[in-house]
């Protein structure tokens, strides 16, 4: 009777058994979960000064990258965006690389196929006349579907924690992570998309020249041109008017609606792209269905630290400890 009551972990109380000699693939994926963790305790049992250590080095290089990223933003702000746009297009990529997940891989390809090709027509000069509006329709499909997929992700997240997906007879785990890749897709490539964008909105507004992000403009604004995308605001042929819809700014230039939104929202401008101006976003996305696409935008500001330099600081991490022994 004492062989039914013997565990091999040692829970419940008893003497624990070596389990070295246990073999998981026997095991229920339950009891295989429970066998590594007591393996993950014996592990590093004695090891508590040492890990004390660790965390207090990892706190440390925490608290001082954080005052280096803020100071180099801060001071070179070009040089940081490059940079935290090279680290947030490669180092996810390379990871998947590593752990071979080649889903990820495929789409990373696609997009960066296509984003290079839009970048590279942005940085030609003489830029064509109807490259601005191309640019931004391009950013703006990626954002809105970035956006899409965060927020099914999220949701089916939050359906399958209260078990609404028994409803639809899908297993807790797929439910689960179906919604995280979902939200990872559209938190990533909502980011990355995001940099190029506004990369490509200071080229192309450079070229034309009615924006500089040092000094004056290059050129005067005429009252009928968009200084966005360089083009006519009311374009008149054979006595037909082609009539887009405009905003007006609180300094009084006017844009095409399309333009001055690709401006604000896809390429994180909050400023007037002549005069440099603040732009009261609230005033121009008066709809409440509008404004989520702001406090979408601030979050995914908020996502590029943790994508593009959270790996850069636990490898700075790693190697400190390596450094000083500890393991």
């Amino acid at each position: 009777m004492a062989n039914h009551h013997e565990h091999v972990d040692g829970w419940h109380g008893e003497k624990p058994v070596n389990l070295s000699n246990v073999d998981l693939n026997k095991l229920s994926e339950k009891e295989r979960w429970r066998v590594e963790h007591q393996m993950l305790h014996e592990k590093h049992k004695g090891h508590e000064s040492m890990h004390a250590e660790m965390a207090i080095i990892l706190l440390v290089t925490l608290i001082v990258a954080q005052i280096v990223l803020v100071q180099w933003k801060t001071r070179h702000f070009k040089s940081y965006q490059r940079a935290t746009l090279i680290g947030m297009w490669l180092i996810p990529v390379v990871i998947c690389i590593k752990f071979s997940w080649w889903r990820f891989c495929v789409f990373w390809v696609i997009f960066s196929i296509i984003t290079g090709f839009v970048t590279y027509k942005a940085s030609r000069k003489p830029l064509s006349g109807s490259t601005p509006r191309w640019v931004y329709k391009w950013f703006l499909l990626l954002y809105k579907l970035s956006y899409a997929s965060g927020i099914v992700g999220y949701l089916i997240i939050m359906f399958t924690i209260f078990g609404l997906n028994m409803l639809v007879l899908v297993k807790p785990q797929t439910a689960m992570d179906f919604g995280l890749l979902l939200l990872f897709y559209g938190l990533y490539f909502g980011v990355v998309s995001r940099d190029f964008a506004e990369v490509c909105a200071d080229t192309m507004a450079a070229h034309i020249g009615y924006y500089s992000t040092t000094g004056l403009p290059a050129k005067r604004l005429d009252s009928n041109t968009c200084a966005v995308c360089g083009n006519e605001i009311f374009i008149m042929s054979n006595d037909n008017a082609v009539i887009e819809k405009t905003i007006k700014l609180n300094c009084g230039h006017i844009f095409h609606e399309f333009c001055i939104r690709g401006w604000c929202i896809v390429g994180k401008k909050q400023t007037c792209p002549y005069c440099k101006e603040k732009v009261d976003l609230k005033r121009m996305f008066p709809g409440p269905w509008e404004r989520p696409h702001v406090m979408y935008g601030n979050l995914l500001d908020w996502i590029r630290y943790l994508v593009a330099w959270q790996p850069v600081i636990i490898g700075i991490v790693q190697v400190i400890n390596w450094a000083l022994g500890l393991e």
